[in-house]
């Protein structure tokens, strides 16, 4: 049997311990803090929650720094790996 298959997952009523969304058995999503409680559904009452994705609090858009990329009319490309398999030849 998987780990995963042995996991309880956090019922309704319990503290949230990781920020992030979190969905439950109706496919009711939240998005929840740590130290709240996970609320009861309406409908089913008491009810499991799981994780699907964690809140991450980023200063950033989700763009690559524009230093990082590469550029085409750059004069000093001897000194910079230009390609993931390049190898710097010795001599």
């Amino acid at each position: 049997m998987d780990r995963k298959e042995q996991d309880m997952l956090p019922l309704s009523h319990e503290k949230v311990e990781v920020d992030g969304v979190y969905i439950n058995e109706a496919g009711r999503e939240e998005h929840l803090h740590r130290g709240q409680h996970f609320p009861a559904d309406p409908v089913l009452g008491k009810s499991e929650w799981k994780l699907t994705e964690y809140a991450y609090d980023n200063h950033h858009e989700g763009r690559t720094d524009e230093r990082l990329v590469p550029k085409e009319n750059d004069t000093d490309k001897m000194g910079k790996i230009t390609n993931p398999r390049r190898q710097i030849e010795g001599g």
